[in-house]
């Protein structure tokens, strides 16, 4: 088999059921679907398919939505209960001598950091238009959310955690009237209402997201020293808590392959293979323009080298224009209860290439645990036949790890260490922060600065005033010693010693404080150079 022709095999036929399916792996970046009701074996789908990949050297990301996919870190044991079961079904299909148990090497991820290393981005990679999404905003409150990235990138304040962009939003509220005129109206409602949603995100553990260091997407596109694609793993049983925070994660995950990764045409094999579980969270309740992106993304990622499978129970649960774009699938069991089911169930049997062999429709009905009906590309990248299809068992363990099995591989991680202590650089919050107290250190110097000279100007009113006064106490001495000059010598002496007495008095008075002694030295030089 050539290097182009490499394949994963899927699963085969018995009585029954069609030929061998295999899914090619130069056409594993067309994207793919694994649709089915709960309990009819996505999950086993996505596993041998994540086992598939790595095997041919291609990374791969998924998230673990019950925890059961740990097991892909650990080799399937002959003591498994249904170890028989394997067995028989691998004989069946035709796999025989070839089914054996291994593991994969896996690298556990977790938002909140307590089941895998931590995964952050920052507020200014997220961007307005997905925390729009993620903190469900109204026109009017995405618009001064794009105000604030603006003004961050223009004021180089960058927007990596949560409280670089609270900080920010309190600035905009409090210069709404100088930002209104230059790019619209900033109501502070609007910035209230932002900043509820942010406390809101906060509480539900989005304060882990957001900060640095952030996922460098090499981490997430290794290879094993023996040139296995590395399974990545997130932790998705506490974020599905927060539907919202997990899609809107995913997607930015998406966009961040997008934008980064170069152009590789049609490669041999995917650069990377992307498993998005639950995705109809991502587009419940949606806006257009988001579901535009996820269009965009899936529409020109390829070209990038990556494959992206959405995992659901139904079909509709992707918009018909993405769906259209999936040409790998794997469809599992679909209960047909209500009308809305069966109309569901007629328009996933109509994007199937017709098999002579059978009703499409009936097969879905009525496929088991464990089968599908299948239909992947074939040459020139054309839609394979429908065939119902008995999956393969999965080489790797069958449930979770163990938390003691899970820490050592998280400790052996190739990354360990590298994500784990979060970095608090200076960025919006800090800058802003420093601002503030400039401009309160810098208004308390000018009102220290105004107090002193009002304090100044009134002291040199009361040193008038007291100058004056005293002025005319000394004054009234010297008008009286003149006029009683031309007296007799006894009397002068008495009166001398009277306004001597007068002048002493005075002077005393004035020396207590400060003050009077500046001006009494100046009124008593004047006054005795008279003399």
């Amino acid at each position: 088999m050539s290097e182009t022709d490499q394949s994963i095999f899927v699963g085969g036929g018995g009585v029954g059921y069609g030929e061998a399916q295999e899914l090619l792996l130069k056409y594993g970046n067309r994207h793919g679907l694994i649709a089915g009701a709960t309990g009819t074996g996505k999950t086993v789908t996505l596993q041998i398919l994540a086992e598939g990949f790595s095997a041919a050297g291609v990374p791969v990301f998924l998230s673990d939505v019950k925890g059961d996919l740990s097991g892909l870190g650990h080799a399937g044991s002959p003591d498994f209960k249904l170890h028989d079961a394997f067995t028989s079904r691998a004989e069946t299909i035709g796999l025989g001598d070839r089914y054996t148990y291994d593991s994969f090497p896996v690298t556990f991820w977790d938002l909140y950091g307590e089941q895998g290393h931590p995964i952050r981005t920052t507020v200014a990679e997220m961007g307005p238009l997905l925390l729009t999404q993620l903190l469900q905003l109204t026109e009017a409150q995405e618009g001064v959310l794009n105000i604030a990235f603006r003004v961050s990138d223009e004021q180089g304040l960058p927007l990596l955690d949560l409280k670089d962009l609270q900080a920010l939003l309190v600035w905009v509220g409090e210069n709404a009237d100088t930002l209104s005129l230059r790019y619209g109206n900033v109501s502070t409602s609007s910035v209230g209402a932002i900043q509820r949603a942010l406390l809101v995100l906060e509480n539900q553990g989005g304060y882990n997201l957001f900060g640095e260091p952030a996922l460098e997407l090499a981490d997430m596109m290794r290879t094993d020293t023996d040139g296995r694609g590395r399974i990545s793993i997130l932790a998705s049983d506490k974020l599905m808590a927060s539907p919202k925070l997990y899609a809107t994660f995913l997607l930015w995950l998406l966009s961040e392959l997008f934008e980064e990764l170069p152009e590789v045409g049609n490669p041999d094999k995917p650069k990377l293979v992307f498993f998005f579980d639950e995705a109809h969270l991502l587009f419940d309740d949606a806006p257009k323009a988001l579901v535009n992106k996820v269009e965009q993304v899936a529409r020109l990622i390829r070209s990038k080298g990556v494959g992206v499978y959405f995992v659901t129970q139904n079909p509709d649960d992707v918009p018909e224009d993405i769906l259209g774009q999936l040409g790998n699938r794997v469809q599992h069991a679909l209960r047909a209860f209500t009308a809305r089911d069966q109309k569901a169930l007629r328009m996933a049997a109509e994007t199937y290439r017709a098999n002579p062999r059978f009703d499409i429709e009936e097969a879905i009905k009525s496929v088991g645990t464990g089968e599908a009906v299948t239909s992947f590309l074939v040459a020139k990248g054309a839609p394979g036949i429908a065939e119902k299809t008995l999956i393969r068992p999965p080489s790797s363990q069958l449930g979770p790890l163990t938390q003691a099995q899970r820490q050592a591989l998280i400790d052996s991680s190739p990354i360990a260490g590298k994500y784990e202590a979060k970095l608090d650089r200076e960025s919006a919050f800090e800058l802003l922060t420093k601002r503030a107290d400039t401009a309160a250190a810098e208004a308390e110097a000018a009102e220290a600065a105004e107090d002193a000279a009002d304090l100044a100007a009134a002291q040199a009113k009361e040193d008038d005033k007291r100058r004056k006064d005293l002025e005319r106490e000394f004054s009234k001495a010297r008008r009286y010693e003149t006029k009683d000059y031309g007296r007799s010598s006894s009397r002068r002496t008495t009166k001398d010693s009277g306004v001597a007495a007068t002048v002493t008095n005075l002077v005393i008075k004035e020396l207590k404080g400060t003050t009077g002694r500046r001006i009494v030295r100046g009124i008593l030089g004047g006054l005795f150079k008279g003399r």
